[in-house]
């Protein structure tokens, strides 16, 4: 079963204007790329990303077929998403195992959640429609 590993920390949410020190960063990336080659290795890593500051998004709204943007993100938030992995496993038991070696869980806030899978729906089965459309 898949699952996304949702990474959340307050430095994503409220970014400091001074860089990282160096030796810090250095030392998470080595505990981030450790994790992820542990993933990698056992088979279980599908993908992820690390994502840039709450800053630096930008919300879109469409009502009434018009589209709305906003700098920043929807919701504040002490935390912030600061990246994710995509796992697949056996079932819940083994992705919070994982969720519980991910250095993020060390500095902030780790959600797991089940992807959802469509497999289940062929085509003439979903129903499509506009935002807005009768």
């Amino acid at each position: 079963m898949k699952y996304a590993i949702l990474i959340y920390d307050e430095n994503t949410a409220n970014p400091s204007p001074e860089p990282p020190d160096p030796a810090v960063m250095g030392e998470v990336m080595a505990q981030y790329n450790a994790y992820t080659k542990e993933m990698t290795d056992q088979g279980v890593n599908l993908g992820g990303e690390a994502l840039q500051p709450n800053p630096t998004a930008t919300t879109v709204r469409v009502r009434d077929g018009n589209t709305v943007t906003t700098d920043g993100p929807f919701a504040e938030t002490k935390e912030g998403l600061g990246g994710f992995y995509i796992i697949d496993v056996a079932d819940l038991d083994e992705a919070l195992a994982w969720a519980a070696k991910c250095p993020g869980a060390w500095y902030g806030t780790v959600e797991v959640r089940p992807v959802v899978s469509f497999e289940q729906y062929d085509e003439a089965s979903i129903e499509h429609k506009a935002v807005g459309a009768a």
